[in-house]
């Protein structure tokens, strides 16, 4: 394992609002991690290395529920609106999981992040900007 959970969080800690989520991925991937998930249920959080080797956050906070349908267009709108630096990140959960996005699957080497529904279906797919 190359990276720790707290090299992850300290580079987590400065992250504000989706509009610095690009320059936090960056610092991250050069910390050696390959890809992780994120799930919107409590904020728990697991970073995997190239060697398929993990990391997890564990709860950040207290459990929120999932809707069981998926509103892709009302997400679409929270999500922009936070990439814009409108939300800051649990705001940005309760809306996953107020329109049915169990979490996301962010992948270092391809740079996408994959929103996912309850049943892990992708929903969303978006190239995360470079830096």
């Amino acid at each position: 394992m190359k990276f720790t959970i707290d090299e992850i969080k300290a580079e987590h800690q400065k992250v504000k609002s989706g509009a610095d989520f690009p320059k936090y991925i960056q610092k991250i991937k050069n910390l050696g991690v390959s890809y992780y998930n994120a799930y919107v249920k409590d904020g728990n959080t697991e970073y995997f290395d190239n060697e398929d080797e993990s990391v997890s956050t564990g709860a950040k906070y207290e459990a929120l529920k999932v809707n069981e349908v998926t509103n892709l267009d009302q997400f679409t709108v929270r999500l922009q609106l936070h990439q814009q630096g409108g939300t800051d990140y649990l705001t940005f959960c309760k809306d996953c999981a107020n329109n049915g996005i169990e979490g996301w699957n962010v992948d270092l080497n391809t740079m996408s992040c994959t929103y996912f529904d309850k049943v892990g279906n992708s929903v969303l797919v978006e190239q995360i900007p470079s830096v």
